[in-house]
């Protein structure tokens, strides 16, 4: 089931944040998910068109193991510049990677990555080190705001406006949540009928439709350039993972992507996928000998993980499409099938 916000952070310690511009020829914006007790990281990226910094050190081959945020952004590549904005609140706070003796030398880890949303505003406005300072600023805990808002601000998924998406499911004693920014070249709806690709995946009533519309919409030439996108998101858990561990939930996500969107990882797609994992909860306890009934329930447990992954990134694209609003002459799909909300 769903934890209490059905949201990433229903997992203890992550706080999410978003800052956006919209109107007055903006409509990009930025996402910070910040984790101040540190967590493992790790990353999956796809596709022939990828955005990103500081995925290297998520190897785990390499020396840093934990990431102190994530950061999302708008912008295309001019938007890598809001982790600045992380960065410097983090090192205002003194958190990150020891570099030295005293309290402030450290140097925060901020991987990121970015959205193609340009032709959604005028050239020129992206988001900068400012909206990655204001996305911390107002990152919180609880349940949080989807749609047309952050990174998804500019977002689009086929040929209809995308969002930022959230959701969570328990596994046990563990949580594993998501939050996606959708933003894919493929379509995440079927035209024909108005129906989600994803639609079977959600838990009773948690959509908030009153019923799945039966009815065709041609949805050509709703988009100026629906051909340059990217999916990027986090999935996190409250588990005490490695890195390698981690990167296999990045994985398992990435197949969450692909049952939301036809096609996914194309050529014009980046598609990213952070994983997190603040370590609250052992994965595996007790004694064994290597090989033996320890790494068998280590696996075990791992691989619910992951089965959750797949199933929470699927719903979580799906809220980010129906939350969205239209935004620059890009129909969202609560314009073009109100009846499925009742109207």
């Amino acid at each position: 089931m769903p934890g209490e916000f059905n949201a990433i952070t229903d997992v203890p310690g992550v706080l999410v944040g978003h800052h956006q511009r919209l109107g007055r020829g903006w409509a990009t914006g930025t996402t910070a998910v910040l984790v101040p007790g540190q967590a493992v990281g790790a990353v999956d990226q796809r596709g022939g068109a990828p955005g990103t910094r500081e995925t290297d050190l998520l190897a785990p081959e390499n020396l840093v193991q934990r990431v102190d945020a994530i950061c999302l952004s708008g912008g295309s590549a001019y938007g890598l510049a809001a982790a600045d904005g992380v960065v410097r609140w983090l090192g205002e706070r003194q958190r990150g990677f020891p570099v030295g003796t005293r309290p402030f030398e450290v140097v925060p880890i901020v991987p990121a990555a970015v959205v193609f949303d340009l032709p959604r505003g005028d050239w020129g406005n992206r988001p900068d080190a400012t909206f990655g300072y204001a996305a911390c600023e107002a990152a919180t805990a609880g349940p949080i705001a989807q749609g047309t808002v952050g990174a998804g601000t500019g977002a689009q998924v086929g040929s209809l406006k995308g969002g930022v998406g959230t959701a969570s499911e328990r596994v046990g004693e563990f949580t594993v949540g998501v939050l996606a920014v959708v933003n894919a070249a493929g379509e995440a709806v079927r035209s024909r009928t108005g129906e989600p690709l994803a639609a079977d995946h959600a838990e009773p009533g948690e959509f908030g439709v009153t019923r799945w519309p039966r009815r065709a919409v041609d949805l050509g030439g709703t988009a100026e350039a629906k051909d340059l996108n990217t999916t990027i998101g986090v999935v996190a858990t409250d588990a005490e993972l490695s890195k390698a561990e981690a990167r296999r939930l990045a994985v398992a996500a990435q197949d969450g992507l692909a049952r939301a969107v036809r096609p996914a990882h194309t050529m014009y797609d980046g598609d990213t996928v952070f994983a997190l994992a603040t370590g609250a909860r052992p994965l595996a306890e007790g004694a064994g000998r290597l090989g033996g009934e320890r790494e068998a329930r280590r696996a075990a447990a791992l691989d619910g993980l992951c089965s959750a992954a797949a199933g929470v990134f699927t719903r979580a694209m799906v809220h980010g499409v129906l939350q969205a609003t239209s935004v620059a002459g890009l129909r969202a799909y609560r314009d073009v099938w109100p009846e499925a909300f009742g109207d």
